[in-house]
């Protein structure tokens, strides 16, 4: 494909992710699957560039609404994308917009006024609102920021970065990390251990994992530290009964099969049959043969009463804003309104208290979202503690120093007894995580 052309598929995205409202990850899968002449080098230039401008809207809204006074659309992102970062002349933008086939159509003579109006400007206007500059709807920085003060910004570049690759070494396979490093670096992938989590490992670079034979053969799993880190806090041991309540394609359920060494007995819970069906595979793959998978209509399901009090171990890795992943996803911040966090509390609401059935009398619950508003996080655990009393918060610090000696100490952030991690103070992506006992 010819830059030109690419530009124009770039354009062709952004405008189906507008009437599609799709996420911008599945929209350039199928893209790409139904374009299979694009190689590998056009892919990537396509897919930087609609992320560039996607961890940027904000931004390129605010100049093109507030100070040309125009509305966006997919081609004006596009443009002020290319004046903000790549200064082409006016010659080389005549180039590209000409027309041609597959290539973008020429400029009009106000597209043109545009871009000059804005190239070689700082895309951080002085006059540009705090949370338009970091990318974030104004009613979510409001939130964020009793919590974080002055460390706030640090925050939200942060989330605006690119995520790291992580790995999660496999505990079921008789391979340590570094001998998985060095059969890595035979497919010239370069993985460096991770800072907190034993098992993990993280590439800088994007490389496809899934195809390599060492992922093939279940020694490896694509899982953030911070989620290998939830995984750990459950402290699941050989023969223990656990459920895995918010279970959805296995992540956390093949990491907890793997510390228990497949003795016990995992229960993986779900509302989707698409997201058990792929954890199928998954677990196939790890060698686990401990974990059962049962797809349930909700957190009132008739099935959740006979399993009352039968758990030593209950996860509820619960639905949530996602703002912890603005990494990964970075059009999510334009997707995430008021009023669907409002339901989303809710849901997290009954979930919680539905799940704090099933635990044992000395069992655990343990409380995660990749969330970082405390609508989702400490205010849920307050509701809980205040509508049930035969539970009481147990330190996570506390938890996470008797694991493993060999384990680094934990020197990150906790809110009390509770736990919170971010990208730029732990390198991962942004959670939350909770640990209560039931007395009785």
């Amino acid at each position: 494909m010819r830059p030109a052309a690419r530009l124009a598929s770039v354009i062709e995205i952004l405008e189906q992710v507008e009437d599609e409202n799709l996420i911008i990850h599945h929209l350039l899968i199928r893209y790409f699957k139904q374009r299979r002449y694009a190689g590998s080098k056009d892919r990537r230039q396509i897919r930087e560039r609609t992320y560039r401008i996607v961890r940027n809207r904000f931004k390129l809204e605010w100049w093109l609404q507030e100070v040309i006074g125009e509305r966006y659309t997919s081609r004006l992102l596009v443009l002020s994308d290319l004046a903000f970062f790549e200064f082409c002349s006016q010659s080389e933008l005549d180039e590209i917009f000409n027309g041609a086939a597959n290539n973008p159509e020429q400029l009009s003579q106000k597209e043109k006024e545009i871009y000059q109006a804005l190239v070689g400007k700082d895309i951080r206007h002085v006059k540009m609102p705090m949370n338009v500059k970091f990318e974030c709807p104004d009613w979510i920085f409001a939130k964020l920021e009793p919590v974080f003060g002055s460390e706030l910004e640090k925050c939200m570049i942060g989330l605006g970065e690119e995520a790291s690759l992580d790995l999660r070494v496999n505990a079921l396979k008789e391979i340590t990390r570094e001998q998985v490093q060095i059969r890595l670096e035979k497919f010239d992938i370069k993985a460096e251990k991770t800072k907190y989590a034993p098992f993990g490992l993280r590439i800088h670079s994007r490389r496809r994992i899934d195809q390599i034979k060492p992922f093939r053969d279940g020694f490896l799993e694509i899982q953030d530290e911070g989620s290998q880190i939830i995984s750990m806090l459950v402290d699941a041991k050989p023969g223990m009964h656990i459920a895995d309540f918010c279970s959805g394609a296995g992540g956390k359920t093949l990491a907890l099969g793997s510390f228990m060494a497949n003795k016990g007995r995992i229960l993986a819970l779900d509302t989707s049959l698409t997201r058990l069906d792929k954890a199928a595979s998954r677990i196939k793959r790890a060698g686990l043969h401990n974990v059962e998978r049962r797809l349930i209509g909700g957190e009132a399901d008739p099935k959740l009463k006979r399993l009352a009090k039968k758990f030593d171990r209950v996860l509820v890795d619960a639905p949530c804003s996602g703002i912890g992943t603005w990494r990964r996803d970075p059009d999510m911040r334009q997707r995430l309104e008021e009023k669907k966090l409002e339901a989303i509390v809710q849901v997290q609401q009954r979930i919680l208290i539905a799940a704090a059935r099933l635990v044992r009398p000395g069992g655990r619950l343990i409380y995660a979202t990749c969330s970082l508003i405390p609508d989702e996080n400490e205010k849920q655990i307050e509701n809980l503690l205040h509508k049930i009393n035969d539970y009481s918060l147990v330190s996570v610090k506390e938890i996470w120093s008797k694991l493993d000696p060999k384990i680094k100490k934990w020197d990150g952030v906790v809110n009390g007894k509770m736990m919170r991690l971010t990208p730029h103070q732990h390198g991962t992506d942004g959670f939350f995580i909770s640990i209560l006992e039931r007395l009785h």
